[in-house]
Formats: C-alpha cells, sequence, structure tokens
C-alpha cells in the first residue's frame, strides 16, 4: 500500500491534542526507544474497517474501569490516556487526522496503542475501480486528493505501536463481513498482519471477540495491558488464538444459569421456556465466552439470559460454520439423548433429596408442616424409606453418627 507522505496542513489550522500535549511540560525523555515505565500518557488511536460500530457503543457502556475514569486518569496506577477516536474525539478533520501523522512520523514522546473496529477489506479490490472499503482522512499524492484506507493507517502505525488489539469478533477472526460470498476479501489483523508480527513492546495482535464484544471483557484487557506497559505487572495471559485466557477459557454452557436443566435431560421446545436451549439451536456447550456470568452490561443482561439461544458469535468460526442459526447442532442430538435418559435417573432422585432437605427435623416428628401459605403434603411411606437408606449410606463411615 502507498505510504507516501502527507501535504503539510496549513499554517491557520487549529492544534491537535497530541501537539498539545507534547508542548506540555514534563519530565525530559529518556534516550531508549521505548519508554521503561511509570507512564504518564498512553495514546490510544482507534481505526475502523467493515464494522457496524457496536464495538464503540459496547465499550462506551463499560464500567469496570469506564472509559471516562481511564481518560480522566482516575484509576490509580495508570496512565491517562488520550483517545484518538472517529466519534468521539472533539477534533475532526485535519486537526484529527495530525494525531495519526505524528505517531506515523515517530514524534510522539509518549506510546502509543493501536485498536482496530471491524474486519479489515481487501483495499486492492476497490482500488481497482478508483473506490475504497473504509477509510480516514485525505492526503495529497501527485496533486491529487484520495482517501487513506484505514487498512494503510494500521499498516503504517502497527510497528511502532506498544499493542495492537483487535476488537469484536469482525476484527479478530473476520466476522461476518469475511463470510462464505463476500466481495471484500475481508479478513482479520491477525490475517492481515501475520503470524510474524510483534509490537514495538513485543507482543502478537491481542484479540477480544464478540458481536458486539462485552464491553468490561475489552477494558478489562486495556487496563491489564496498561499495568504491563507500566512495568507494574506481569504480562496478562493469552491463549493460542491471543484472547484473554482468563475471560475465554470457559465455554458459555459451563457458566448458564439453565446448564442444570441439561443434566437431568429437559430441555426447551419453543423460545420462552426455562429449560436448556440445546434443542432450539444453542451452541454453548462448545463456544468460549463468559456472557451470562458476566453480563453484556453492567452486569446484566447476556443472550441465554434474555431467552436467547447462542450462536457461536465469539468464535473464529463465525458466522459460516454456526449457521444455519436457530437450528439444532446436529452433535446435540446424540448429547441430549444421553442426556435424557440419565435424567429419567436423576430427576426423581434429586427431588425426593429436595422435598426432605426442604423440611425441619421438627416437622418430622409433629407430622406437619405449620405454614399459612399452602399445604405441604407429608412424605410417603415408600419416600420415608428411601430416605432413610440414603441418609444411612450419607453417615456411612462417618465417626460419631447417631
Amino acid at each position: 500500500m502507498a505510504t507516501e507522505a502527507l501535504q503539510v496542513a496549513p499554517e491557520q489550522r487549529l492544534e491537535s491534542t497530541a501537539e498539545v500535549f507534547e508542548r506540555a511540560p514534563r519530565p525530559e525523555p529518556e534516550t531508549t526507544t521505548l519508554p521503561g515505565g511509570p507512564l504518564k500518557i498512553v495514546h490510544v488511536f482507534w481505526l475502523a474497517g467493515m464494522s457496524c460500530d457496536g464495538c464503540t457503543i459496547a465499550v462506551a457502556g463499560a464500567t469496570n474501569p469506564s472509559v471516562e475514569s481511564l481518560l480522566a486518569g482516575a484509576v490509580p496506577a495508570m496512565p491517562k490516556v488520550l483517545l484518538h477516536h472517529p466519534v468521539l474525539s472533539v477534533e475532526a478533520g485535519r486537526e484529527f487526522v495530525r494525531n495519526f501523522e505524528l505517531a506515523w512520523q515517530g514524534k510522539l514522546a509518549d506510546p502509543y496503542v493501536v485498536v482496530y473496529e471491524g474486519s479489515i477489506a481487501d483495499e486492492r479490490i476497490a482500488a481497482k475501480t478508483g473506490g475504497y472499503w473504509a477509510a480516514l482522512g485525505v492526503e495529497t499524492v501527485d496533486g491529487q486528493d484520495r482517501p487513506v484506507p484505514t487498512a494503510e493507517w494500521l499498516e503504517r502505525l502497527a510497528p511502532g505501536a506498544a499493542a495492537v488489539i483487535a476488537i469484536g469478533t469482525c476484527a479478530t477472526w473476520g466476522g461476518v463481513p469475511a463470510a462464505y460470498g463476500n466481495v471484500t476479501g475481508a479478513m482479520s489483523l491477525m490475517d492481515f498482519l501475520g503470524a510474524d508480527y510483534r509490537s514495538a513492546f513485543g507482543l502478537p495482535v491481542i484479540n477480544v471477540p464478540g458481536c458486539a464484544p462485552i464491553g468490561d471483557n475489552f477494558m478489562e484487557t486495556v487496563a491489564a495491558v496498561l499495568l504491563f506497559l507500566q512495568g507494574l505487572g506481569p504480562l496478562p495471559e493469552f491463549d493460542e488464538l491471543g484472547r484473554p485466557a482468563w475471560l475465554f477459557g470457559q465455554t458459555v454452557h459451563r457458566g448458564c444459569g439453565r446448564a442444570g436443566y441439561y443434566e437431568e435431560g429437559e430441555f426447551a421446545a419453543e423460545y420462552g421456556d426455562k429449560e436448556c436451549l440445546v434443542k432450539i439451536g444453542c451452541w454453548g456447550p462448545v463456544v468460549n465466552c463468559n456472557i451470562v456470568e458476566r453480563g453484556a452490561i453492567n452486569h446484566m443482561g447476556g443472550c441465554m439470559k434474555a431467552g436467547g439461544v447462542c450462536i457461536g458469535c465469539t468464535m473464529p468460526g463465525f458466522p459460516d460454520r454456526f449457521s444455519p442459526f436457530y437450528k439444532m447442532p446436529p452433535g446435540a442430538n446424540l448429547s441430549t439423548m444421553g442426556a435424557k435418559f440419565t435424567g429419567l435417573f436423576i430427576r426423581p432422585l434429586r427431588r425426593l433429596t429436595q422435598q426432605f432437605q426442604s423440611r425441619e427435623t421438627r416437622w418430622d416428628r409433629t407430622g406437619a408442616v405449620p405454614s399459612g401459605w399452602g399445604h405441604v403434603a407429608e412424605p410417603t411411606p415408600p419416600q420415608k424409606a428411601l430416605h432413610y437408606f440414603y441418609e444411612r449410606w450419607r453417615h456411612w463411615g462417618v465417626k460419631g453418627q447417631r
């Protein structure tokens, strides 16, 4: 891609945020290329490719930590973040783009992080007809103005970035824009930069997937990376695909409140039912995501909590390998049959145990439950006999048993 020098801005233009902070008093920078920390300021350059802006909306609602707290420098041990975002920044036009130029030209005294939202289209396809897929700013080349593709900005900024973070499934795995039949040649950041890419601090691409991602997952990852850049914490643990291991190490099913129905062989037949959703198209048992544990925003909501099925939106195979949506996965036929069979025995045994564990021992002696809310049936003789042997078994080998 072209990397010609950008046209010098008019002398009367407004100063960019980066230039103002560069002129502000601060300790003299060390002679090393990379600051050794602690850091006062970290620039974050946000680029968007084939995106719906859902990732931006998700992050704007994060609370742990919030975007505002990082921008204000209110989080202890964290550097102040200067966010250069095409929507959220106060600047516009030439003054906004100037910040990106300074980073590209190596004129920032502080390190910067690149965040990319959306998949990266193959700009060579659009260029054949004189167009582009996604661009930011305009530069003059041979007397002609041309939009600068965000993919080109990524190519310019990635080598000098302290870290490159892909946010959302489109940026991490290609997502919907890269689905079968697309005409854009869309791809993920890893596909674009390659397996050998390393940031200025030696980090491969960091991936925080989701469509849209959980805002707190992204902000927590950013905070952990900033602590590492500060020299105040170790490099966070990432899995083999660059995902935060502590956030994406478990499947949706393991944290789902409906999982108990699965092992008892009870499944929803239609939307709105309370049981496990596997038979109506849920992929939760094989999808790495913490949506039901963390919630969509402010620890509330989430697909299964709202009654929806998991369609695998955090996974590299999404959407092609999970479509058609809302149809039971073929493998679920076997697993649900096994769960239904074992559930024939598990369900009645659990209900029997639950019945006796919901009784005071005094009620066994008096033979009545003094509740004014409704009639509580007494256990039948066969149930009492089963419970007697259960209790004997439970106390087997325990010293001091009654």
